[in-house]
């Protein structure tokens, strides 16, 4: 087992997240990657949310911000020059979703701050969250990565980013900024240029190995694969693909997640369906399209996903 560590010099998300990628798409079996990268001013959304009924595009637009779209399932979440962001690419046979976050944790804890886990994809302290986490895999290794929010512009969080009603009435009126934490507030030391050495020394730690490699980020940017990467995130076909024309006709809050739903009929017949979900599933979209495309909605199909069955509800 070999341990590597990256830091990206870049604040343009497009090539961080080309990095990321190229990395998870690399045949390794024993190289063990933590990357670490911060974005300026961009809203990242889900693989198969809908851009224009999650963010403020206009103002994000018009202050020179990013959107971004990852291929890991989840809700939007804002990154600014106050975030740390970290990405784990591990090969699956040393992938552990419980290590990875101790990493993350113990860098955090070695400033005196608590923290525990809250469900699947966050860590928080002293009750709140400061890190948001998603999941995916590829064909040799898998990813997990998240934010560390440092010291992130609130009033800017809650600008771009638009709450659905739905979410409101399931959390009350409690606004975002009841619900995160920026670590400065807990410690006034702590700044990305400091944790990041950290996170260095935790992820040694936890996985025990003697020695780190650190691979020069200016070296992964010049690779073909890194360009073409980068080209296909900053797309506008990527970005905001059939949701241009996108009107939500269907939409629930269910205990899983939000989900909108368009569907294009032939007759009773369903000839295409967009599901925009927060879900952290990324497959689900494409779950159901297999599932109900050439189908009556008068006679859909059954299945044992309790999921699907949710979404079937809005369809009959």
């Amino acid at each position: 087992m070999k341990l590597q560590f990256v830091v990206s010099d870049q604040t343009n998300p497009y090539w961080n997240i080309a990095v990321e990628n190229y990395l998870l798409s690399l045949p390794e079996t024993d190289v063990l990657t933590l990357y670490l990268w911060r974005n300026h001013r961009t809203v990242v959304i889900g693989q198969n949310q809908n851009p224009y009924s999650e963010v403020n595009l206009d103002a994000l637009i018009a202050d020179g911000g990013y959107l971004m779209r990852r291929r890991t399932g989840g809700g939007a979440v804002y990154h600014d020059d106050g975030n740390l962001n970290f990405s784990f690419v591990i090969p699956k046979a040393y992938y552990d979703v419980h290590r990875q976050f101790s990493v993350v944790q113990h860098a955090v804890e070695s400033y005196g701050i608590i923290t525990e886990l809250s469900g699947r994809n966050d860590v928080l302290a002293n009750g709140r969250k400061f890190s948001g986490n998603a999941f995916s895999k590829g064909k040799y290794q898998n990813l997990h990565h998240g934010t560390i929010l440092i010291r992130g512009n609130m009033s800017d969080l809650q600008m771009y980013l638009r709450p659905k009603p739905a979410k409101l009435l399931k959390h009350g009126v409690s606004s975002v900024r009841s619900r995160v934490v920026n670590l400065v507030e807990l410690n006034s030391e702590i700044t990305a240029e400091s944790l990041a050495p950290r996170l260095r020394n935790a992820f040694l730690d936890v996985y025990g190995s003697g020695e780190i490699h650190d691979l020069e980020f200016e070296h992964l940017l010049h690779r073909p694969e890194v360009q073409h990467l980068y080209e296909g995130f900053a797309s506008d076909e990527w970005l905001y693909g059939p949701w241009r024309n996108f009107t939500a006709q269907r939409s629930a809050q269910f205990d899983w997640g939000a989900v909108e739903l368009q569907l294009d009929m032939d007759g009773s017949v369903i000839a295409d369906v967009r599901l925009a979900t927060d879900s952290l599933d990324a497959t689900l979209a494409d779950r159901l399209r297999t599932l109900i495309i050439g189908k009556s909605t008068d006679d859909l199909p059954d299945t044992d996903d309790p999921v699907l069955r949710d979404i079937l509800t809005l369809v009959s």
